[in-house]
């Protein structure tokens, strides 16, 4: 029922969009209607990379899932950029490994627990992304330090003399990241699976042939481009007309419609008892938006001419620090239970709490 009405609004949703964009309705309105297209169109292509990732199996199919869940968070931080809201990007970047780790895994432990009791998955693959992700974690502390010693900021800008020495930083940890990202999931594929949790691939059929959710992909991912445009385009005006700040937009909401779909996939994943999965779905995301994201939009931003530093916000860093460390030290036993699910969530609710206020 719930995919039937998420493709419904993919459709009238991606109409809807186009129609208010053409004749220049209300920003507001085209805003919170682009927003919902987005959320109707992540879950279609997550969906689709679902059904893919059926014959390729749990590991595949997870980094499939993982990928093209990300695509959303990419193509709404590329229009950011173009349009130099790099702050805004700073915040979604840090909201989606965030909420990666505390708000989806969360809710993955917490239903998966409730309905299966305790659950066992794969700890080294759990053990490998919570190390990367400690590097990137460090990777984000350095340059914001390195920053605050000479004098820069998250505001320095081309202009500025201290400018040159933390692009050449961030451009440096970009490239170390991303090998890492690339040597990390190449040691993934090719080392041997547990069957612990894995429960993926043996005995579910898809749905759809693999034609028909390539298809389904390239056109979600099609129009997913579209509404992100749009979505950026009226996003200073509706919040000036809602009163919520753009920061509390860029690290909650746009981080939220981006990655709905690893969201939905993630938490289904534990219901069902496939922890393996579900973990490569919701820790395996954060890892790709900290290593791999993060540092493709770095060299994007400098082909486009609007720079995007690794240079966060004391509270960004922290999030991000905080939010590594519980989600580590819960998972890295192998095993979980829908408490440490529960404490994964309010700590995101602390969280988000305190992006509300801050202006």
């Amino acid at each position: 029922m719930f995919g039937k009405i998420a493709y419904a609004v993919s459709i009238g949703g991606t109409i809807a969009t186009v129609a208010l964009r053409v004749l220049g309705a209300d920003d507001t309105l085209t805003f919170g209607v682009s927003a919902l297209t987005i959320l109707g169109l992540a879950y279609t292509l997550g969906h689709a990379t679902e059904q893919l990732g059926i014959a390729a199996g749990p590991r595949i199919g997870g980094i499939m899932n993982a990928t093209v869940g990300n695509v959303g968070e990419i193509i709404i931080a590329a229009f950011l950029i173009m349009d130099g809201k790099i702050e805004i990007v700073h915040a979604s970047l840090t909201g989606s490994i965030v909420g990666n780790l505390l708000l989806v895994l969360g809710a993955s432990l917490l239903f998966g627990g409730l309905k299966n009791g305790i659950q066992s998955y794969d700890a080294q693959a759990t053990g490998m992304n919570a190390a990367s992700l400690i590097l990137a974690t460090i990777g984000l502390v350095v340059p914001a330090t390195f920053a605050f010693l000479i004098g820069g900021g998250e505001g320095t800008g081309p202009g500025d003399p201290q400018f040159f020495q933390i692009e050449a930083l961030t451009i440096g940890v970009a490239i170390l990241l991303m090998i890492t990202y690339a040597a990390q999931t190449w040691f993934f594929l090719r080392s041997p699976e547990s069957p612990t949790g894995a429960g993926h691939g043996e005995d579910e059929v898809a749905e759809w042939s693999w034609k028909m959710a390539l298809g389904v992909l390239l056109a979600s991912a099609a129009a997913l481009t579209f509404a992100s445009e749009v979505l950026v385009h009226t996003l200073e005006p509706a919040v000036e007309s809602l009163g919520i700040s753009e920061f509390f937009i860029g690290i909650i909401v746009i981080p939220v419609i981006g990655n709905l779909a690893e969201h939905v996939v993630g938490i289904t994943l534990a219901y069902k008892n496939k922890m393996n999965f579900s973990l490569i779905t919701s820790i395996g995301s954060a890892t790709q938006i900290a290593l791999f994201a993060a540092p493709v939009l770095v060299f994007f931003g400098l082909i486009v001419g609007n720079p995007l530093t690794l240079v966060f916000t004391p509270l960004e860093v922290v999030a991000v620090a905080v939010s590594v460390l519980i989600a580590a030290y819960i998972a890295l036993d192998g095993k979980s239970n829908w408490v440490e699910g529960l404490q994964l969530v309010s700590v995101y609710v602390i969280l988000a709490i305190a992006f509300f206020f801050l202006t």
